[in-house]
């Protein structure tokens, strides 16, 4: 069964009037553009050129909160992070110190004894040696003992 088809020829569209047209330069295309021919539902044929749709760009919806708050706001945390790592650092750093300085004085307390042992303890006559001191004489640089 054959139906009579229905051509319909686009018609190119004019630009609205403007004040001053444009001159408008003749040119002849390189290739001649594709036609294509669809079949609508109820049975006509349209035949055109294609065009290619454009397609808008994505929409870009605004954020319910600012960036700029977001930003301010990781901020914050990150500064309270490092504060927290600071404080503990100098607490480390303060408790090191003192354990510095009580093992130094722990160190001159034990040395101090030790040579206050030497110098004042009890020593025994038998060890070391006795040096016993006489009166002696220099006569024209000759020792008389």
């Amino acid at each position: 069964v054959q139906r009579a088809a229905e051509v319909h020829h686009p018609t190119p569209l004019t630009p609205p009037a403007t004040p001053r047209p444009a001159p408008l330069v003749p040119v002849q295309p390189d290739t001649a553009p594709a036609v294509a021919s669809i079949v609508l539902p109820d049975g006509r044929i349209a035949t055109g050129y294609a065009i290619d749709p454009t397609h808008p760009g994505p929409v870009t919806t605004k954020p319910p909160v600012s960036r700029t708050a977001v930003n301010v706001a990781l901020g914050g945390i990150g500064f309270l992070a490092v504060s927290g790592g600071l404080l503990l650092l100098t607490t480390f750093i303060t408790a090191l110190t003192a354990l510095i300085t009580q093992l130094v004085i722990l160190a001159a307390v034990i040395f101090g004894g030790w040579i206050a042992v030497q110098l004042f303890g009890t020593s025994s006559r038998g060890a070391g040696t006795t040096v016993t001191i006489r009166k002696a004489v220099f006569k024209r640089n000759h020792f008389h003992g």
